[in-house]
C-alpha cells in the first residue's frame, strides 16, 4: 500500500520548500490536498514525482514547484473568488480551495470536467463550481475575479479573459517564449494589464491561448 502521505511531506519538503516558498495556506493547502486523486489513474504512482503530469491533448497537471511558486507570487488572500482555467482533474481548484472564498474552475473537456467534479466531490470542496465551456471564454457569469489562474502557458491572453478581472485583481500564466517559458503575474490598473515576471517554468500552451499568427503566402 502506498503511503501517499508521506509522499505529499517529502514533495512539500523537497520540492515546496526549498523553491522559497513558505506562505501558511500554500504549504497547508498541499500538505492535505491527495494528488493522486487528480491524476489518471494510470499515473498515480508519478503523483508526486516534479514534473508535469500529461493528461493528453497537450493538456498537463503542473509539477507541484510550479504551482506552488505561482500561488505564491498571487498571494491569493481567503476572501477572493478565483478564475482557474484549465483546471484539468481538478488539482489545482482543489488546492486553490483552500486558500480562496471560491473557485470557478473552467474545463473545456469534458470528461476530465466530469471526473474533476468527482475528485472534488471526494475531498470535500465544496466551494468550487466547475464550468465546462471553451478555455478562451472564461466564465464571464461567475465574475469578475479577484485573480485569474492559466493551468498552463498562453502566448497571448484574450480580451475576454481580463475583461473578467476585477480592476486590481491579478492574472498568472505561464508565458511561452520559443521553446522556454517564464511565470509572470499581471495586475489591472485603470483597466490595462502590466506584467511582471515571476519565475522560469515550461508548460504546453492551452486552447485559445495562442498567439494569432499572420498569414502569409
Amino acid at each position: 500500500m502506498t503511503d501517499f502521505a508521506a509522499r505529499r511531506t517529502m514533495m512539500v519538503d523537497t520540492q515546496i520548500r526549498p523553491s522559497d516558498v513558505t506562505k501558511f495556506p500554500i504549504i497547508e493547502a498541499m500538505l492535505n490536498v491527495p494528488r493522486e486523486e487528480f491524476v489518471p489513474a494510470d499515473k498515480t504512482e508519478a503523483a508526486y514525482v516534479g514534473e508535469n503530469i500529461d493528461l493528453g491533448g497537450g493538456r498537463v497537471v503542473l509539477e507541484p514547484r510550479t504551482l506552488a511558486k505561482m500561488l505564491d507570487a498571487l498571494d491569493i488572500q481567503d476572501d477572493e473568488l478565483v478564475l482557474d482555467l484549465g483546471c484539468g482533474l481538478g488539482y489545482s481548484a482543489a488546492v486553490i480551495a483552500r486558500m480562496a472564498e471560491a473557485v470557478v474552475a473552467v474545463e473545456e473537456d469534458e470528461s476530465l470536467a466530469e471526473d474533476a467534479q468527482a475528485a472534488l466531490a471526494r475531498v470535500g470542496a465544496d466551494n468550487v463550481v466547475m464550468h465546462v465551456g471553451a478555455l478562451a471564454d472564461g466564465a464571464a457569469e461567475h465574475g469578475p475575479y479577484d485573480v485569474i489562474m492559466l493551468e498552463g502557458a498562453a502566448e497571448h491572453v484574450p480580451a475576454a479573459i481580463i475583461d473578467q478581472l476585477k480592476e486590481g485583481g491579478r492574472i498568472g500564466c505561464l508565458k511561452a517564449e520559443g521553446a522556454l517559458g517564464v511565470a509572470q503575474v499581471g495586475y489591472k490598473i485603470d483597466g490595462e494589464m502590466t506584467w511582471r515576471y515571476a519565475f522560469n517554468a515550461g508548460a504546453p500552451v492551452l486552447n485559445g491561448f495562442e498567439r494569432h499568427r499572420a498569414f502569409k503566402l
